[in-house]
């Protein structure tokens, strides 16, 4: 186990200097302070604090995601993590990250600076500083919609996109629908990516036609749909799966801009059921993701792995709801027509 002496010989400096960067104590440099907190997760150094059983403090990091109201996507992500942490008598801090704080510090050293024995890490994308850092990483750590190979430390939680996909396509089957786009978000994003292999799997399995121009990539965005809408609507595409019911609400008001009905001529699929969906006009069919829940298993996660059960990947089942944006193929372009 490492020790303070093992970290004062590795700078060296004195024992009672590396117990004050370790410390917060004022009356040393930030920059040696950072030194010393940088050495000590290199070395795998914890505080006698950090590994006693009842220290239970834990960071849920938010980056690229709203959560400040019931309407927006991470509220219940977030309230469900609390709530079971509160059960647990664990202490939660909620920290919107971003790039420059990534940038600046890294994750490791962080998590030691603060005292957290464990963190879930909610809208992270792949290019992030900290996303290449949590293969190594020795702190306990959940991830939202990411996946880490390879490390006994970092579980992911989630829910199972290719079967909500399926579920969704197998829907539109029913109706008469073979023209199926995949209106996606944002590139360098492990659900995004996801998502479109889901589409290409569940479209191949059940002999449907799709190519490269039927799964464009967007943002999670309503605005993205409309760079889409125009060509998609061209190639003869009679329904559209959306990356999250935002885009979905994109679609529907851009097509109501250029009068085509919905779903009379184009049926349109969300993903997540956000209170918006129900809403909409037509209200929306999507795929429903109990966020509550995630959070909650987000909680278990991370709980199992600061107890060392190394587990890797856990998911829930996605529900379809389906409502009134979805409907028969047109008639002309049915398959059983001339």
């Amino acid at each position: 186990m490492t020790t303070i002496k093992d970290i004062a010989n590795c700078l060296g400096i004195s024992a009672s200097t590396v117990s004050k960067g370790l410390n917060g104590a004022s009356d040393i440099s930030e920059s040696l302070r950072q030194t010393v907190l940088d050495t000590a997760v290199e070395l795998g150094y914890t505080t006698r604090k950090m590994r006693g059983r009842d220290h239970r403090k834990v960071c849920l990091f938010v980056e690229n995601m709203d959560y400040e109201t019931p309407e927006q996507f991470g509220c219940d992500i977030i309230l469900g993590f609390r709530q079971v942490a509160f059960r647990e008598n664990f202490d939660v801090t909620v920290f919107p990250v971003t790039p420059d704080i990534q940038a600046a510090e890294k994750y490791d050293t962080f998590m030691l600076k603060h005292g957290f024995v464990g963190g879930f890490m909610v809208g992270f994308a792949l290019m992030d500083d900290w996303m290449s850092q949590f293969g190594t990483t020795s702190i306990p750590t959940a991830l939202f919609d990411n996946y880490i190979r390879k490390n006994p430390l970092v579980a992911s939680v989630g829910s199972d996109t290719s079967e909500g996909i399926d579920d969704a396509i197998v829907h539109l089957m029913h109706l008469g629908h073979r023209h199926i786009a995949l209106l996606n978000g944002s590139w360098h994003s492990c659900i995004t990516e996801q998502r479109r292999q889901a589409y290409i799997d569940s479209m191949t399995a059940h002999n449907l036609p799709f190519d490269k121009g039927t799964m464009p990539y967007g943002y999670y965005v309503a605005d993205s749909a409309k760079d889409h809408i125009d060509r998609l609507l061209s190639m003869g595409i009679t329904a559209i799966l959306c990356g999250n019911d935002l885009i979905a609400s994109g679609v529907i008001d851009e097509c109501r801009k250029r009068g085509v009905r919905i779903p009379g001529e184009l049926s349109v699929i969300g993903f997540d059921d956000i209170p918006l969906a129900a809403r909409l006009d037509p209200p929306l069919t999507t795929i429903r993701q109990d966020r509550s829940e995630l959070g909650k298993l987000g909680f278990y996660a991370l709980h199992s792995l600061i107890n060392h059960i190394p587990i890797s990947r856990t998911m829930l089942r996605p529900q379809l709801i389906v409502r009134k944006s979805t409907g028969p193929v047109p008639s002309q372009l049915s398959p059983t027509s001339g």
